[in-house]
């Protein structure tokens, strides 16, 4: 497959689960991001695991670590699930990252040597690696046509986040592409359905 082959597969699969996709997008508040997901409410809802996508999701894009408000949720979150039911499930993991988990949450782990999203393969990794069902894994993610697409064919639960972290002070043309990017998604769902 070519490098390219997750955007070919977004729009495909997008269209052919594009109900779902909608149905998301329209369950979804707008205010939706990582401090509103209450872990212990998670748990309560059949979730054991948790797939993080990085960008947006933990801090904004090309940040070498999460932001203090997104540690201090990953801390919560691994005192309720434990940090080896955690995973960051990215389609850009760096070195760097891996190296600050690496030593403030040692027990979380990264997902990577496999098919990026929306391919299922990093959620069929971390369902076999938590050893639990893909069905109780939330992927917590802000592109419908990359996490949510990759929860849906895997079987997981998607959560997307609706106000991702974003820095136009520090990547202004990688925060502007993934913002039209993100608005492009809506619209091309909205339109398919």
């Amino acid at each position: 497959m070519g490098a390219c082959s997750h955007i070919l597969a977004g729009f495909s699969l997008g269209v052919r689960h594009r109900r779902r996709l909608r149905q998301i997008l329209d369950e979804t508040p707008s205010c939706t991001c990582i401090l509103t997901l209450d872990p212990a409410a998670l748990k309560s809802s059949g979730i054991t695991a948790l797939a993080l996508d990085f960008d947006g999701v933990l801090a904004h894009h090309g940040a070498p670590a999460p932001l203090p408000e997104a540690i201090e949720w990953i801390r919560r979150c691994e005192a309720v699930f434990g940090g080896d039911r955690i995973f960051i499930l990215s389609n850009k993991p760096t070195e760097e990252r891996r190296h600050w988990f690496a030593s403030h949450f040692p027990a979380l782990r990264f997902i990577s040597g496999v098919r990026k999203k929306p391919f299922p393969d990093g959620l069929n990794k971390t369902g076999e690696l938590a050893g639990v069902p893909l069905s109780t894994i939330l992927m917590v993610d802000d592109r419908l046509l990359t996490g949510c697409l990759a929860a849906i064919n895997a079987g997981a639960r998607p959560c997307c986040i609706r106000q991702p972290y974003v820095s136009f002070s520090h990547r202004p043309l990688a925060e502007l592409f993934f913002w039209m990017l993100r608005a492009g998604e809506r619209i091309f769902v909205r339109l398919i359905t």
